[in-house]
């Protein structure tokens, strides 16, 4: 059944410049990279492969990944971090062990390592995002992990990092501590008391060798945790001088057929975020301090968990594939809804990483010797890093709403809206959660300099399980949209249904 009643009332909203979220931080659109699947091997790293380089990386994988305006790569996990061992990861490729990892049951042959991960990261451009294991391991690791990376020199450790041949630091910046160590699933997890101290331990001793470090926490897996908010509470009492930010992760996908209430996603990606900011607010005022955490939503995407594998997959094999979700257009709509709701919190969530960045639920997807392609999420990502940069200004919409069985009634209408102060320009991003019919829109845009439509481009498609794939690679791309105006200081436009928007004014 269509979600829409017979008529439909105009979408509204105004924006004032001087009236402002927060500023974007570039970190909040990273990604993710783990020793998962075809994510590493044929996926970024193939020798071989026609499009290789002299290291074995991916050339037409690379220039995807530039296209799609990644900032930030978390690495190597996930799931597999908590039995990471990085030392087999480094040093000549012939010497390195193959090693059984437990949290994906596979074989791990370390052929990619530490060392071509930041050749990666120099050749994209992006900031690499490290996390220590602690779950097999704890305080020593990461400290020696640490001091192979960022010292410069004169230690036995640093000087190991030097014969491998990074004559520089690598200059990692920001440590994740652990991941997900709440999960029962997780090798080594903890209670929050057992976590926080460690946690604590391991940011100290980190903060010794290089106090600048920007340190994460772990936050709940996700918000359906039994000892969700109790868990981020007593991990913060214990790490609260020492962290920087807590981490959230969320994934969503269609269940039982409830396109409805999958469309509104992102209400509870708001409500997850603003819980976990009313959590880190409450102890900072029970400790009585004035520094704020902020927020690292460092996992989320469209991920179709209670989905078979469609591959066949035995234990302990060498990258199989694993989590090659292939994104309709609807996931596509969902998941630029999720990137609304990051910005619209931009005043705490200061970074945040997809996962996964290739093959593994993936905006770029591979082929073993083959080409490389976009899903239909690499264009809001990409939309939204290149023009979702400055100023994020509020936004209060006034929408036709729909029920929806998980949510209740919900606006068709989710946008919001990022000005560059110096160009004056303004980037709209809105999405259309209606299945069957357009919705007009109208935006009151005296409260800005920039009254010039540049452009308005749409993701949508008639089917709504429209996909690209290896035979139809440009299936669904972005189209431009007719009819947008500005007239006497108000913008109008149609949205289609089921779509994705990004509408950009500038100055005349």
């Amino acid at each position: 059944m269509p979600n829409l009643r017979t008529t439909t009332p105009v979408a509204r909203f105004t924006l004032d410049a001087a009236f402002g979220i927060g500023d974007v931080h570039p970190r909040l659109y990273g990604s993710f990279v783990e020793h998962l699947g075809r994510c590493v091997y044929t996926g970024l790293y193939e020798p071989g492969h026609p499009q290789a380089d002299a290291d074995g990386l991916r050339h037409d994988v690379l220039d995807l990944v530039r296209e799609l305006g990644v900032t930030t790569v978390r690495y190597p996990g996930g799931n597999f971090v908590s039995g990471y061992r990085w030392e087999d990861t480094v040093g000549p490729r012939e010497e390195r062990p193959a090693r059984l990892d437990l949290a994906w049951k596979t074989t791990e042959t370390n052929e990619f390592g530490l060392g071509e991960f930041i050749d990666f990261c120099a050749k994209t451009g992006t900031e690499p995002m490290m996390a220590v294991n602690l779950g097999t391991r704890g305080v020593e690791d990461a400290i020696r992990l640490l001091e192979y990376c960022n010292h410069p020199g004169g230690t036995e450790l640093s000087d190991r990092r030097v014969a491998h041949g990074g004559k520089e630091p690598y200059g990692i910046k920001m440590w994740c501590l652990g991941n997900e160590m709440d999960g029962p699933w997780q090798i080594g997890h903890k209670t929050a008391e057992e976590y926080g101290r460690l946690a604590a331990e391991t940011a100290r001793a980190m903060k010794m060798i290089q106090p600048d470090l920007e340190v994460v926490a772990c936050g709940s897996s996700n918000s359906g945790m039994e000892t969700f908010a109790a868990w981020e509470a007593t991990v913060l009492e214990a790490v609260y001088d020492l962290v920087d930010h807590v981490s959230l992760h969320a994934y969503y996908e269609e269940i039982d057929g409830d396109r409805d209430s999958f469309l509104a996603s992102a209400v509870d990606m708001e409500h997850f975020i603003e819980s976990v900011v009313a959590t880190c607010d409450h102890v900072r005022a029970r400790l009585k301090k004035s520094k704020r955490i902020n927020l690292s939503f460092d996992e989320w995407n469209v991920w179709y968990q209670k989905r078979p594998n469609p591959h066949p997959v035995e234990d302990w094999q060498q990258a199989p594939r694993l989590l090659e979700d292939v994104y309709t257009v609807t996931d596509a709509v969902v998941f630029g809804s999720l990137l609304i709701a990051l910005l619209r919190h931009a005043d705490r969530v200061t970074a945040a990483s997809l996962a996964q960045l290739v093959n593994v639920i993936a905006p770029i997807m591979t082929e073993p010797g083959g080409p490389a392609w976009r899903q239909t999420t690499f264009f809001p990502f990409a939309q939204a890093s290149a023009y979702g940069r400055g100023r994020v200004l509020r936004v209060e919409v006034d929408s036709p709403t729909y029920p929806t069985a998980r949510f209740g009634e919900v606006p068709l209408l989710h946008t919001t809206a990022v000005t560059d102060d110096e160009t004056g320009a303004v980037t709209v991003f809105a999405v259309n959660r209606g299945q069957s019919t357009a919705l007009p829109l109208e935006i009151d845009v005296r409260g800005i300099e920039a009254h010039t439509v540049a452009e308005h481009l749409v993701l949508a498609d008639a089917d709504p399980e429209a996909r690209n794939t290896v035979d139809q690679p440009a299936r669904v791309v972005p189209h431009p949209a007719t009819g947008t105006t500005v007239t006497d200081g108000v913008l109008r436009a149609e949205l289609e249904p089921l779509s994705w928007n990004m509408i950009r004014l500038v100055r005349a």
